[in-house]
């Protein structure tokens, strides 16, 4: 019994000396304390959801400049020999004597720069539609990143929960022994039955399972919380929290204030319904055409050279304007906009839908919250009671007017209240950091 005693205060550097009843010595951690901002940033590398926000925001990103550099004029620098077949073999015939009424020379050598501007609504649209659609990637990467602070905070104070739970367990575990001590002085002096021992004894069993389950939740509560830490689940490590400090609740009006203006859910199918917007504009800009404006400079000669025979600049340029009308495409531009118009109305719903949850959400969290932090003024009370009702018990059962009963049920009942209000503070810490997800007020 002792050597697991002592397993978990070595394991978790917390808890007290049993055998003397005097507080042990904290055990030297293998790193520095990691405070909640540090398990934030660490966990932002272990977490697939959130690197899977990161891609798409990337993603969205590079669609943007993509989106952009279709409104701007493309540049190329072109280079090209041909050569055609002849009339005859006279290499100096005339540039009308070729096979191919298409080429202009037996050799001809083509070096030219060539600007082209497309103006059309397509790509303007599509432009403005790539930035809706980065915007809300950005505002999915914000939704992401506040569930992972949540789901990291759930655990890192889950953690403090777990160690506290085993300092309760290892502290009733010693009240249970120095009880049975008692009765078993107690039977020695004829004052307490045999049975008063049994009882006492069968008490410290319980206590030693309670402290054996205490342990293994640590263990795993430390293992779940390792896992988004570190590589290695098994690396030891301290936390620099305080599972006592609590944060202040804002007021109802405040929380409201944060969440419409800073809530990445509205945020996000907002984007989303402004992209689904345009793109409708987009589909219904196939049924208009496109203005190709295309401005060359360079040569297109016999010769690879600035003059000609006989001083002739080859140098020169030529321009063009494209205007393409469309007529019939077999309906496919009409597809695409009952398709778009199909992505508009799902978009419009998402909307709505992510509106009522926010309202509903914002008051159920605060409500939680709200009671949680009220529930621990309730649960400091039961524990400073339960601890005053097992020390009149023992002072009772020593002085002969109390029963083995009296006292097993108020070790119990100290039990219970002290868990019950670490679980407390671990709901009021989880309430309001789910209630920061929906105002942006998070670390």
């Amino acid at each position: 019994m002792k050597h697991l005693i002592h397993f978990a205060l070595a394991l978790f550097g917390v808890g007290s000396c049993l055998s003397s009843g005097m507080p042990a010595q904290t055990t030297a951690a293998a790193s520095a304390p990691i405070t909640l901002e540090d398990a934030i940033a660490r966990a932002r590398s272990a977490d697939t959801a959130y690197a899977a926000a990161q891609a798409a925001a990337g993603i969205a990103q590079a669609q943007k400049g993509i989106a952009r550099s279709a409104l701007l004029p493309g540049l190329t620098y072109h280079n090209q020999f041909l050569y055609t077949q002849g009339q005859s073999s006279d290499s100096t015939q005339s540039a009308s004597a070729v096979r191919f009424v298409a080429n202009n020379a037996v050799h001809e050598y083509i070096s030219q720069g060539s600007a082209t501007q497309t103006i059309g609504g397509a790509s303007i649209t599509a432009y403005r539609k790539a930035k809706a659609d980065y915007a809300a990637a950005h505002a999915l990467l914000e939704v992401a990143r506040r569930g992972l602070v949540a789901a990291t905070i759930g655990n890192y104070y889950g953690m403090l929960a777990a160690q506290a739970k085993v300092v309760v367990a290892q502290r009733a575990l010693a009240e249970a022994e120095r009880f049975r001590t008692v009765t078993q002085q107690r039977e020695r002096g004829g004052e307490a039955a045999h049975a008063d021992a049994v009882r006492a004894d069968l008490q410290v069993q319980q206590r030693q399972r309670d402290l054996n389950d205490a342990v293994l939740a640590a263990d795993k509560a430390r293992l779940d919380l390792g896992a988004l830490l570190f590589p290695d689940p098994s690396t030891p490590y301290q936390l620099a929290a305080n599972l006592d400090a609590l944060p202040s609740l804002p007021t109802q009006i405040e929380v409201e204030a944060a969440a419409k203006a800073n809530n990445p859910d509205l945020r996000a199918a907002l984007e989303q319904l402004r992209s689904a917007n345009l793109d409708v504009a987009a589909s219904r800009f196939g049924y208009t055409p496109d203005l190709v404006l295309n401005v060359t400079y360079g040569i297109d000669a016999p010769q690879f050279a600035v003059h000609g025979p006989g001083g002739v600049r080859n140098l020169g340029y030529s321009a063009s304007a494209t205007l393409d009308i469309p007529l019939w495409d077999w309906l496919a531009t009409h597809q695409r906009v009952r398709q778009s118009q199909a992505r508009q109305a799902q978009a419009r719903v998402d909307l709505t839908v992510t509106q009522r949850r926010l309202l509903a959400s914002l008051h159920e969290l605060y409500d939680e919250a709200a009671v949680s932090q009220k529930q621990l003024a309730l649960l400091d009370e039961s524990v400073a009671t339960a601890t005053e009702t097992l020390r009149l018990t023992n002072l009772r059962y020593t002085a002969g007017e109390g029963t083995v009963l009296e006292i097993v049920d108020a070790q119990s009942s100290l039990v219970l209240a002290e868990s019950g209000r670490t679980d407390g503070l671990v709901r009021y810490h989880t309430a309001l950091a789910n209630l920061q997800t929906l105002t942006g007020k998070m670390p």
